[in-house]
């Protein structure tokens, strides 16, 4: 049986509280708690502006919490640990702040997060405030193409939050946010590969588990199944199957521009991520397809779990303004 890795903590009970007064300070006066709730919002929120509610479920680090920043998320709903954040936490985030223009809902495509935040946009309209919802749908293993909106989001919501946030920042309706949104969310494509469990902090308990030779292709931010286990292969088999995947799903080719992005799923090494870079750069310039940019870090984890996504995100001239304004949260920065 595998064993459970050891983690710092003080109550397990209270690691949401702890780590969102910590993540709080860490942002240097910029984000704050909302009244010890497990709400952080922007404190240099504008006037009249259309307001970029983000959220979901701890234990992701630092998403979604992590990207509350100028030209990112204006608020985060936090939830549990891989629990969604609850209707009234999604209300109160949205109402304080809200900025008259109305309120984007953005986060990833799962059905405890889908049904609070329609919940949540149902209390706020008898408020009179205008609520969007986008949903990120970018893992290709979760669902085939003609079934796209069954499919999970996993580290594609980073850049949804970047280029949403970004428009949130520069547009003046809540129709024209919604619109770039959503055009960002259908030009991304995600798939992840698990070599090792992550644990749930209050339980102690591994959320699945894999033999030490063995590999899931597709695997959740969850644990979810994948589409197949296999035996521990090499770095660029790996990246070869992830790819053909990805590559697969989205119209791309010779002269296309896309953002690239190689994310930690919690206990994997720059060296092992940079490795898989290496594989998945000669792969696209085979294609004669251009990397605007690339982004290899730590951005949606599954606490310990071993493992790591590709993320890719076809550009245009709009998509790429929005993503390169500057922006500055914990979890990502332009500058």
């Amino acid at each position: 049986m595998a064993k459970v890795p050891k983690k710092i903590l003080n109550d397990p009970r209270n690691v949401v509280t702890e780590m969102l007064d910590g993540l709080a300070l860490a942002n240097d006066g910029r984000v704050e708690r909302l009244d010890g709730k497990d709400i952080l919002i922007r404190t240099d929120l504008p006037d009249s502006k259309v307001t970029l509610l983000i959220g979901g479920g701890s234990g992701h680090e630092p998403i979604f919490h992590g990207f509350v920043g100028k030209n990112m998320g204006d608020a985060a709903a936090c939830g549990q640990v891989f629990a969604a954040p609850s209707p009234d936490t999604i209300v109160d985030a949205a109402m304080a702040a809200h900025r008259g223009k109305g309120v984007l809902f953005l986060y990833g495509n799962y059905a405890g997060d889908n049904m609070n935040f329609d919940i949540a946009s149902e209390l706020l309209e008898e408020e009179d405030i205008d609520v969007r919802t986008v949903r990120v749908n970018d893992d290709v293993a979760a669902a085939p193409p003609e079934r796209a909106d069954d499919r999970r989001g996993i580290a594609g919501d980073i850049y949804a939050i970047k280029v949403a946030g970004g428009a949130a920042g520069e547009c003046d309706t809540l129709d024209e946010v919604e619109r770039i949104a959503r055009k960002a969310v259908g030009n991304l494509r995600s798939m992840g590969v698990a070599v090792a469990a992550g644990s749930i902090p209050e339980t102690g308990k591994l959320t699945f588990e894999l033999a030490d030779d063995e590999i899931e292709i597709g695997m959740g931010a969850h644990g979810e199944a994948g589409i197949a286990k296999q035996k521990m292969t090499s770095a660029d088999e790996v990246a070869d199957q992830l790819m053909e995947r990805i590559l697969g799903d989205i119209s791309l080719g010779e002269g296309d521009e896309i953002a690239l992005m190689i994310n930690n799923l919690g206990a994997t090494t720059m060296m092992e991520m940079l490795i898989v870079n290496r594989r998945v750069r000669q792969i696209l310039a085979d294609r004669g397809i251009i990397v605007h940019r690339t982004d290899v870090g730590t951005y949606l984890t599954v606490q310990e779990m071993a493992g790591f996504s590709i993320t890719v995100m076809k550009l245009d001239d709009e998509l790429k303004h929005y993503l390169d304004l500057p922006a500055r949260s914990v979890g990502l920065s332009n500058m």
